[in-house]
């Protein structure tokens, strides 16, 4: 059995693990958006960054790519996602369906947010969005890194995030 990686973060343009294959997909019934208090890797616990994680919204969707890890790194691969994101407890590990452009469903092991964990802030506006993401920096670099290297990819593979891409044209507005 091939396991499968749904990516919609950081995971699209950072995997981190071995692929065999990559399928653009859409996982239904959750919405991407900044609805996770970052205080590791894009923030601190005294000046925290956002980042982004799926909330479950009936009707939703969410594109992103479903990533088929290289057989026989199965067990590393889920360590190492677990080490990453499970730090805080903040994500929860699913294996959610998610189709494939090119047809067919696959199962993938995808981190949604937990809605009554502390860093869950869904529903918080744009501009203040921006705010944050404009000044948080955290082990992993600035979180304006972290939205543009997002909303880039996105770009490049052809999928629209209006509110990413409002977000990235605003935070460039602040930062300049």
């Amino acid at each position: 059995m091939t396991m499968w990686v749904f990516g919609y973060g950081s995971l699209m343009w950072n995997p981190g693990f071995p692929v065999a294959r990559r399928e653009l997909a859409t996982l239904n019934g959750w919405s991407r958006s900044f609805c996770m208090s970052s205080i590791h890797h894009r923030g601190t616990e005294e000046k925290p960054g956002l980042v982004l994680a799926l909330d479950a919204v009936h009707d939703a969707q969410c594109r992103g790519i479903a990533f088929a890890v290289e057989p026989g790194h199965e067990a590393r691969t889920l360590d190492e996602l677990r080490e990453r994101e499970l730090i805080s407890s903040a994500y929860l590990e699913r294996e959610l369906d998610v189709a494939l452009d090119i047809g067919g469903l696959v199962r993938a092991v995808t981190y949604v947010i937990d809605p009554d964990h502390e860093q869950y802030c869904g529903g918080m506006p744009l501009e203040r969005q921006a705010q944050i993401i404009a000044t948080a920096i955290g082990g992993r670099g600035p979180n304006t890194e972290y939205l543009y290297n997002t909303a880039a990819h996105l770009a490049e593979i052809g999928l629209n995030d209006p509110d990413l891409d409002w977000l990235s044209a605003r935070v460039r507005e602040i930062t300049a």
